[in-house]
Formats: C-alpha cells, structure tokens, sequence
C-alpha cells in the first residue's frame, strides 16, 4: 500500500494545484522566466501604484504559501520559518536561488518555478509589510546567554535587535527549531546553502551556543 503523505503536505499539494489556474498556468510563468528581477522590483520601487498592484497579487501568492508558512507569514510549525516582516530584497535573493537549485527544496522549488517575475516580486513585497509574532523566552537564563553569545558575534551583521539588511536575512523572532536547523548546517556544512560569512561565524559554536543563541533570537521582538 502507497504511504500516505503528511496531512499538512498533501493540503498544500492540493493548494498548489488549485491555484494553478490564478497563476495563469505555467506558460505565463516561463514567459516571464527571463524578466530580471532586480531591475524589475526597482521599477516597483520607483512606482507606487505599481507597488499596490503587486501587492494584491502577492495577498494571493501567501493564500496558497500559508499552508506553510501561517497566514501572514507566521509559521504554525518551529521547523518552518517565518517570511513576516524579512527584507524584501534579501527575500527576493532567497526565491531566486530556490529558482535556480542554490537553495535546494524540491517542494519550494517546484512552488516557485511556477510563478511568474510579478507574482515573486508581490510576494515578497507582502510579506515584508507583515509583523512578526515573536513568542517570549520560555528559559530566561538560557536566552539572557544567548543575548551574550549574539552582542559578541552575531549583531555585526544582523543588527543589534536582530532585523538585518538587504543582503542579511531577519532573524528576530524567527522559528526556533529552524534557527537550530539551519545554524548546525552552516557550522557541519551540511546541505548545499553555502554561505561565506555564516560559515566561519559558526564554526566554533557548540551546541549549548546554539541552544542559547536560538533561545534568545527566537524572543526577539
């Protein structure tokens, strides 16, 4: 007997397939396959109405991603990270590389290959506009170590309250198990998302630096 998929995967498949029709199907989106899109989203910049425009169709990108992701981007699951509130254009790298296999997620991959330059770009400009729900600290001691570990270290790119930049991903707030995740694999080089400042930041963390620094972003306002 064929297994059964995990019931929040198979809602998201079958989301995926009914949206297909909204997208325009697949030809629109290989014809706008080779749009640039940094020369794109600064046109949207530069174009408020173009902006709002984009927007709307990006609220209807999130309605099939928050299966997910949550519904304004907050993740229900601490395994999948939040999209609310990251910066834009570091969000648009983020969905170029999946497009393109340096991020490798073969459901993400095929969700975004489907889309078309607009309806990447109104993604991104949505959640970006969304607030992220933070949840406080549950071991204060643990956090008040990772706060140590993190205004050593980690503020030197991420900012002192954790929000990044264009090319610095927002961690404030962020899923705990997916920071887990995701710093244990640029620390063992696991996965292919290789990352040049992450990399030799990470190396000498332990996992009680780990457990502390998750402890402490995951509470970041």
């Amino acid at each position: 007997m064929a297994q059964r998929l995990p019931v929040f995967l198979a809602l998201a498949v079958a989301a995926f397939l009914a949206w297909q029709p909204a997208l325009a199907q697949t030809a629109r989106a290989r014809a706008t396959a080779s749009v640039d899109l940094d020369a794109r989203f600064k046109q949207v910049q530069g174009d408020p109405k173009l902006a709002d425009e984009l927007f709307k169709v990006g609220r209807k990108v999130a309605a099939v991603c928050a299966n997910c992701h949550g519904d304004g981007g907050n993740s229900t699951r601490p395994s999948i990270p939040n999209l609310a509130g990251q910066n834009p254009a570091y969000l648009l790298e983020q969905v170029r590389q999946f497009a393109d296999g340096r991020r490798r997620n073969e459901f993400m991959e095929g969700m975004i290959r489907a889309m078309n330059a607009d309806e990447k770009i109104g993604m991104v400009l949505f959640y970006a506009s969304q607030e992220v729900t933070p949840k406080p600290a549950t071991h204060v001691a643990l956090a008040r170590k990772g706060q140590e570990y993190y205004d050593k270290t980690c503020f030197r790119c991420h900012g002192n309250v954790g929000r990044g930049n264009d090319q610095i991903a927002r961690i404030a707030g962020q899923q705990d198990e997916y920071l887990r995740t995701t710093l244990k694999s640029y620390r063992d080089g696991a996965g292919v998302r290789a990352n040049s400042i992450m990399t030799p930041n990470t190396r000498n963390m332990s996992d009680a630096d780990i457990e502390a620094v998750v402890a402490y972003v995951s509470s970041m306002p």
